[in-house]
Parts: C-alpha cells; sequence; structure tokens
C-alpha cells in the first residue's frame, strides 16, 4: 500500500497582509474613500462620547455632603480618569477633522466642508463646556489639544518645504561644484 503524498504547505505571513494597502491593485481613490468611511465613524463615536460622556450627567443638584450640579457630568467625579477621556477623545476628534478636511480638498463643496467641520467643532466644544464641572478640567490643555494635530501637520509641512528644499540646494550646489572642478581640471 501506498502511503498519502505529504504536501509541503508555505505558511502565510499574516492574515492581514491579504487587508493592507497595495499599490499595484488598489487605487488611492479606493483608499481614500475607505479613510473617509472610517474616520467619518471615528469622528462620530467621539462627538457622541463628548456630548454624552460616560456614565450620564446628573439630573439633580447635590445634597448636603455631594457637591455636583445638575447636567454635569457624572465621570468627573473622578477628576484623573475624566481628564485623561476628554483629552484623548478631543486628540481623536481633531485628529478625524483633521484627516476629513486634508482627504476632501478640492472636492466640490470643500469650503461647505469646512464650514460643517469647524461647526461640529464649536458644537463639540460648548457641549464639553456644558457638561464638564468648572474645577475639574483645565479647558487651555483642551484647547491646545485639539489644535496639536493641525500644528504638528503644519509643522510637518514647512519642515518639508523649507528644511527639505535647503538640502536639496545644498546638494545640487555640491554637484554643481564639484562638476566645475572636474571641467576646470580638464581644461588645463
Amino acid at each position: 500500500m501506498s502511503q498519502p503524498e505529504k504536501r509541503i504547505t508555505k505558511r502565510s505571513h499574516s492574515w492581514f497582509k491579504k487587508f493592507q494597502y497595495d499599490p499595484k491593485t488598489d487605487s488611492p481613490k479606493d483608499a481614500r474613500n475607505v479613510l473617509l468611511v472610517v474616520v467619518a465613524l471615528i469622528a462620530a463615536v467621539t462627538f457622541q462620547a463628548g456630548v454624552n460622556p460616560p456614565g450620564g450627567v446628573w439630573q439633580d443638584a447635590g445634597k448636603d455632603g455631594d457637591s455636583h450640579d445638575a447636567g454635569t457630568a457624572i465621570y468627573a467625579s473622578q477628576t484623573g480618569a475624566y481628564y485623561v477621556f476628554m483629552v484623548s477623545n478631543t486628540l481623536a476628534l481633531s485628529t478625524c477633522i483633521l484627516v476629513i478636511t486634508s482627504l476632501t480638498y478640492r472636492f466640490p463643496f470643500h469650503l461647505e466642508i469646512w464650514v460643517a467641520t469647524a461647526s461640529m467643532m464649536i458644537t463639540y466644544a460648548s457641549a464639553v463646556f456644558a457638561v464638564t464641572p468648572r474645577k475639574s478640567v483645565h479647558f487651555r490643555y483642551l484647547l491646545i489639544t485639539a489644535s496639536v494635530p493641525f500644528v504638528m501637520r503644519c509643522f510637518g509641512y514647512f519642515f518639508k518645504k523649507y528644511c527639505m528644499s535647503e538640502n536639496e540646494n545644498q546638494i545640487g550646489s555640491e554637484e554643481e561644484g564639484e562638476k566645475r572642478d572636474g571641467q576646470a581640471g580638464h581644461q588645463v
């Protein structure tokens, strides 16, 4: 009796390699559309979490020993945890808004998208301001957190534009100098 053949199979590198972006098969348009869907979902979740914080809001004012106001976040009673939540949530939302506006640049109605996203950030900020007790979060830190993605993007842009162009100019100057030196050597 013959024995069954043993098949030698290669193990796949990883299951998610199949789903990664491949410039050979995937178009940039498809990648942009996927990113817009994912970022819009993240923006919706973070916006909702900021407007309706975990645990909800107090329905009544605190009595005797309780010191809370009606309409403020219950989660804010844990000051450190609430602060981490608000900073992380604000960073996620502002990053999503940056990606949405970047991916829709030069689209039809781009100005309207900017107005809508700016209005959404103002609405988010006013909701956070309304449900957060004044003593638990320093709002200037949330404002700084919201601006971090935009500042980082601008910093990256200026770094790329000015520092990289200076390096290219220096490299180009060195190459021209070498060419001139080589030409001068041939003329002698």
